[in-house]
This record gives C-alpha cells, structure tokens and sequence, in this order.
C-alpha cells in the first residue's frame, strides 16, 4: 500500500504550501531524512487513509445498528406504542 501510495503522490502536480509547525520536531525531522517533502506526504496520504477507513466502519457500523433495531422494533414494537394517544 505504501508503494502505491507512494506512485499515486508522485503522479499529482505538486505545489508549496506553508505549515506552521514545531521548529524542533522540524529540525529533527530535517536531521533523519533528506526529503522531509515525501515524509509528510506519506505520514498525510497514511492518515487520510486511516480517517477514511474509519468513517466506512463508522457507517457501516451504524446501519447494522438501525437494522438490528428495525428487527427489535418489528418483533416487540415500538416502545412508544404503549403511551400512544392517537
């Protein structure tokens, strides 16, 4: 995924961007890699995919939820049936 990831980024237009960021992690971060450019677009591509991932989960969660409650409501009712004055 990372290979792909890496492919995908390399493949768009790039342009500058200005991020205010910690002058320490920045300086350390300068100190481990050359292409302090690539990391932060891999760490980013890696995070939107890890939020992506999350929000399919978090979607997908909440429709077996309203099934699982459509099933409950179908076979005992509707609390509110017993307090109903129509």
């Amino acid at each position: 995924m990372i290979l792909m990831t890496t492919l995908h980024i390399n493949s768009v237009r790039k342009r500058a961007v200005n991020l205010t960021l910690n002058e320490d992690i920045v300086a350390q971060a300068k100190a481990l890699t050359p292409n302090l450019s690539a990391v932060v677009e891999t760490l980013l591509s890696g995070y939107i995919t890890q939020i992506k991932r999350e929000q399919v989960s978090q979607r997908e969660q909440a429709k077996l939820v309203a099934v699982m409650w459509n099933g409950f409501n179908e076979r005992s009712g509707s609390f509110a049936d017993e307090y109903s004055t129509l």
